[in-house]
């Protein structure tokens, strides 16, 4: 090989070397490498907090109309014949669609008297798949109870009313984190127990 072949060789090995050196100090668009690597990550964060306030929200709204319509019943200004599945719904529903779909889809309610505060303490419900299942015999008849005609019992009794909501996740990719539902869809549920005051039957 001869002096000017070794030279050419040394000089494309040097202009090799030289452009990868500059190539690495370079810092133009080290910002927008950088931004599009953070800028994923950064999204899901700010749409997983938003998607938990609006959740959070809706909660705390659900449990407000709750404790309303629990007062209500509590001091006898709403009575049996006020309180049938669909006059129940519709109270629930005509404050709750300010934050939900119009008609609220899914939403169940459960108001029962009891005889002791220790009998509603021991009602509880499950979820399987899509659907709620209402939990804690009944001393009465032995039988867990269901969902059915809301009763309200007369003066001094111990009522409760359960309040169940599925609410829809919106961020796909938070259905597989907060749904606790089929569907992408995590239960809303509200309840208050109470003793009724000594009105009037």
């Amino acid at each position: 090989m001869d002096e000017d072949s070794e030279r050419e060789i040394c000089k494309a090995k040097a202009g090799r070397v030289t452009f990868a050196r500059r190539f690495l100090r370079d810092r133009r668009g080290s910002t927008a490498i950088e931004f599009a690597m953070l800028a994923l990550p950064f999204a899901a964060l700010v749409f997983a907090i938003l998607e938990s306030c609006v959740s959070f929200a809706g909660q705390e709204v659900m449990a407000n109309i709750t404790d309303d319509i629990a007062r209500q019943l509590r001091t006898g200004q709403l009575r049996q014949a006020d309180v049938t599945e669909e006059k129940l719904k519709g109270l629930v529903c005509a404050r709750l669609e300010i934050i939900v779909a119009k008609g609220c889809p899914g939403l169940l309610v459960d108001l029962r008297p009891f005889k002791t505060f220790a009998g509603a303490a021991s009602a509880g419900f499950t979820i399987s798949g899509s659907t709620i299942t209402l939990t804690g015999k009944d001393p009465d008849t032995g039988k867990d109870p269901a969902f059915g005609t809301p009763t309200i019992g007369p003066a001094e009794s111990k009522n409760m009313l359960r309040v169940f909501y599925p609410w829809p996740v919106m961020t796909d990719f938070m259905a597989q984190y907060m749904s606790n539902m089929d569907g992408g869809k995590t239960l809303h549920y509200a309840t208050t127990t109470w003793q009724n005051e000594p009105f009037d039957n």
